[in-house]
Order: structure tokens, then C-alpha cells, then sequence
């Protein structure tokens, strides 16, 4: 059900951004940096393991950005993550993302809200893996906020993303996460 509503709405953006007519004009390439937060569910049937492991992510990463058109960029992404155990805090290993793909850019005035859809891989090291350090493929879709404060700065108070992994568990091999962020980003280039 959450997959078909994240794929609807994802489609009807996509589908709406070529007709929108842009307030300013874009960079042609912008930087970003911030906090991530990523909330891992982890239905396992491991030894070792709890049958519904939760493990709450920290870190930080960032994003470079082409904009092919004005509205149409495209995006790779990079983070990390130390990740802990939801039962008692403690530090069980950790994981860092690769991630490629689109994003539709609303540009108004100061506001330019955003969706965008991820592909790539996670690599995790034990503790959230099923036999320690192994890259599986993840995925993103989601959207966020930037504000401009300046003429090539930007602030981004909220992203949040559905987060799928397909990490080995002994069931279905799909995790079906949350990615929060915020931060800032730079335009570079006319």
C-alpha cells in the first residue's frame, strides 16, 4: 500500500514538472552537506538476531547536483551512518550509501520544493548485515524543502525519504526503512 502511494505520487510529480513554469533560473551544479538520520527495520530470521530488529542510524552525507534543465537534475549522494541498537543504544556497526538517480525541482522564488527517486547500494559491516562488510542495492524516494537565503546558499530544513534495502535477513531479503535529513546547499555555476 505505502509503495503504491509513494510510486503514485512520484508519477504524478514527474508528470506535472515539464508543464511548471520556473520563477528564476538554476545553477547548472549544486553542493550539499548535512545530517541524516535513518530509522533501519531489520525483519530477520537470523541466529543472533531478533525477529524485528530496529536499529536507529546517525550520520551525515551529501549530494552532488546536475541540472540538466531547470527543473530536471540529476543527483548522486553519498552517506554514512553509525547505527544503534533501539533495546539499549548501544553501537552495532554501521553502513554508507551510494545512490544515483533524478530529481524534479519545483522552483519558486525562494522556495524550491523537490522529489527525487535514488538507486544504488548500501554497505554495511556487521552487526547489520547477516556475515559481516557486504554490499546489497537500496533504494530512495522521497522529497524535501530548500529555502535560498542568499544568491548561492541554501538552506534545507527537512528531506525524508522511504528507504528500501535488500540486506540478506532469512526471510524476503527487503527492509523497508525511514531517511530524514537536513542541511544546506551550495549553487556553483550559472
Amino acid at each position: 500500500m505505502r509503495k503504491g502511494i509513494v510510486l503514485g505520487l512520484l508519477l504524478g510529480l514527474f508528470g506535472t514538472a515539464p508543464g511548471a513554469k520556473a520563477q528564476e533560473e538554476s545553477s547548472k551544479y549544486e553542493v550539499y552537506g548535512g545530517y541524516y538520520y535513518v530509522r533501519f527495520n531489520i525483519n530477520a530470521n537470523l541466529p543472533g538476531v531478533a525477529p524485528s530488529a530496529t536499529y536507529n542510524g546517525y550520520g551525515g552525507g551529501g549530494q552532488f547536483e546536475y541540472n540538466a534543465r531547470n527543473w530536471l537534475g540529476v543527483v548522486g549522494d553519498l552517506a554514512g551512518y553509525g547505527a544503534t541498537s533501539t533495546a539499549n543504544g548501544a553501537l552495532v556497526g554501521g553502513a554508507f550509501t551510494y545512490l544515483f538517480g533524478p530529481r524534479v525541482n519545483f522552483r519558486r522564488g525562494r522556495f524550491t520544493p523537490f522529489a527525487q527517486a535514488l538507486f544504488g547500494g548500501i554497505r554495511t559491516t556487521d552487526g547489520i548485515g547477516e556475515s559481516g562488510p557486504e554490499n546489497n542495492f537500496a533504494m530512495t524516494a522521497g522529497g524535501g524543502i530548500d529555502f535560498k537565503v542568499s544568491r548561492h546558499v541554501s538552506v534545507r530544513p527537512v528531506q525524508a525519504e522511504y528507504f528500501m534495502t535488500r540486506l540478506p535477513n532469512g526471510l524476503d531479503n527487503r527492509e523497508n526503512n525511514l531517511r530524514i535529513g537536513a542541511g544546506i546547499a551550495v549553487r556553483l555555476g550559472k
